[in-house]
């Protein structure tokens, strides 16, 4: 084929690409609404005109004549240049998939899911699982029927994850929780043990007026464009977008928890750079997309727990944050304050727990959704499940359904094949964290002066402005990093964070003395503690340290004696 026809073909496809993301985002655009400032009232038409849409979308995406240019071009790709065959490459897979499912079952999932979220709404006000219970029932069947359109191998969780993560399987996954549980145990006990920091401020009165100024503020010092998107309220953090110059995050306050809207305004944030920073000329194209979720999330997760629970953030920005609760804060040091947001303890609420409780919350979610999509799960034992494991795995047990089966919003969403993601981009932020301090061994210094320019520059360049034709997660953790996801990464700067901050508290609260003394054991130890092998070498050069050190001074004070008599 001519090169003429060639580009002629090519610029077809671009223009259809547009026109099924302008109905896509037509529909999110619904859908934020839905979750934002829509009448109760406008739910049964909101379903009816976002499945409309989604069909709709359905309709062009599956179009033969679009099916035939993704063809013609595939046969054509040498006169394609790279970015334009990875393009096609993309789209092709994309259709081939969307084409598996019949239109009629996309309409009934998209009002479903619409119903499910009123439904989900409806549980969370009374506090009672019963009144979501039918609508995820149904959820759940779709959900199992849409992974026998799709096919799958081993198990048809698997169909569902691909749709997240395309490197993800029930037996990777079932590998990398198997791997990490007793590493993060151990980690946890020792951050446990080690813990001895009230935080109890962080649980006094916070106006929410002061509190949604205090996160307009953050957000935008963290990067995001309020001229290429907004902040609003809704039931739970999300973000959503229309195009990379319209992109929308969402945060809830308790004005009894400091942590529930900082937390959730910084994850949402590291979310909304990801789009922001995607090329808007390739507005419709793969070249103009995230990555996958794995990827996504691991921006969400990097500037939640790389940047927003380290000392050199806090260090320019916590006394911004007391310009805004002088009360509140105001006998509250810069130490407390960072012990205080890095805690290690077991607790209910998946978006509120600490960066290494938090991968339980995660193995739970998949172990419930792989039974429940696997069939040995009925929704109506979901409850019981739910307080089941998390008894078994964390040790606390919900007493009402909102703390427990009903605090996520992704099952009315029908993202199941989601949860998993959240795990793999914390491990994937941790290693991009290392890379970044390899590159700019003074960042953190930047970051204590309030500049996190350079940090964003970097995401930038590395990721987000590569789209989806990067490649898949493992590749760009291999291409940026050097090497393949290695969840020990995660684990050692995790343990060097949480238990050297906690080592750092300890020590600032007690005299020279006491320290001494404590290292050489001349206080009782607690016999339940059971440290492991490397704090047991810790201890074991900090006494030698002070027994050469003690050695020294007698020596030197014998000489001085010496001397002076």
């Amino acid at each position: 084929m001519e090169i003429n026809n060639i580009e002629n073909l090519y610029q077809q496809y671009i223009e259809h690409a547009q026109k099924i993301a302008d109905i896509n985002y037509a529909a999110a655009v619904l859908d934020w609404d839905q979750e934002t400032y829509m009448s109760p009232m406008g739910a049964d038409t909101r379903a009816r005109q976002t499945a409309t849409l989604r069909s709709l979308a359905h309709r062009f995406f599956t179009d033969e004549k679009y099916g035939n240019i993704l063809q013609q071009l595939l046969e054509n790709k040498d006169a394609l240049s790279e970015k334009e065959r990875q393009n096609v490459l993309l789209s092709k897979d994309d259709f081939d998939k969307q084409a598996k499912l019949p239109a009629e079952f996309v309409h009934a999932l998209s009002r479903n899911i619409s119903e499910a979220y009123q439904s989900w709404i409806e549980a969370r006000r009374k506090n009672d699982f019963s009144f979501f219970e039918p609508a995820l029932t149904k959820l759940v069947a779709l959900k199992r029927q849409e992974a026998d359109y799709l096919g799958y191998e081993h198990h048809p969780y698997d169909a569902l994850l691909k749709d997240y993560e395309k490197s993800a399987s029930v037996q990777m996954l079932d590998r990398l929780f198997s791997e990490m549980t007793n590493p993060l145990q151990n980690l946890m006990q020792q951050a446990i043990a080690k813990r001895n920091t009230d935080d109890a401020f962080l649980y006094q009165y916070y106006p929410k007026d002061e509190q949604w100024k205090w996160g307009m503020y953050l957000v935008k010092e963290l990067g995001f464009d309020l001229n290429a998107g907004r902040q609003d309220i809704s039931e739970h953090p999300f973000t959503t977008n229309f195009s990379s110059q319209d992109v929308r995050i969402t945060t809830r306050i308790d004005e009894n928890n400091f942590a529930n809207m900082t937390w959730s305004c910084i994850h949402e944030t590291g979310h909304a750079l990801y789009e922001q920073g995607l090329p808007y000329s390739d507005y419709g194209l793969p070249s103009g997309e995230y990555a996958s979720l794995s990827i996504h999330e691991s921006q969400s997760r990097f500037w939640e727990n790389c940047i927003g629970r380290r000392l050199p953030f806090w260090k320019y920005y916590y006394p911004k944050l007391k310009e805004f609760f002088p009360q509140q804060l105001r006998d509250v040091s810069l130490e407390t304050f960072s012990n205080a947001i890095n805690i290690v303890k077991p607790s209910l609420i998946r978006t509120e727990a600490d960066e290494l409780t938090y991968h339980f919350h995660i193995k739970i979610r998949y172990e419930l959704e792989k039974e429940l999509i696997g069939g040995s799960l009925a929704v109506k034992d979901v409850k019981e499940k739910w307080n089941e494991l998390y008894k078994e795995n964390l040790g606390v047990s919900a007493t009402n359904d909102n703390d427990g089966c009903l605090q996520d919003v992704h099952w009315s969403h029908g993202s199941f094949g989601y949860f998993p993601t959240y795990s793999l981009g914390s491990f994937y932020a941790a290693q991009f964290w290392k890379k970044l301090k390899e590159d700019q061994p003074d960042i953190e210094k930047e970051i204590a002066g309030g500049n996190l320019k350079n940090v964003l520059q970097w995401l930038r360049l590395h990721i987000h402005s590569k789209g989806r034709i990067i490649g898949g997660s493992e590749k760009i953790c291999k291409d940026i990093t050097g090497e393949a996801l290695q969840v020990m990464h995660f684990l050692i700067i995790s343990k060097k964070h949480i238990l050297n901050l906690k080592i750092k508290n300890y020590f600032c609260e007690m005299g020279i003395l006491r320290q001494i003394s404590e290292y050489l054991f001349i206080k009782k130890r607690n016999k339940k503690e059971k440290p492991s092998t490397y704090l047991k070498m810790m201890h074991g050069m900090n006494r030698i340290s002070i027994f050469v050190f003690l050695l020294a001074l007698l020596f030197m004070l014998i000489r001085w004696l010496k001397h002076v008599l």
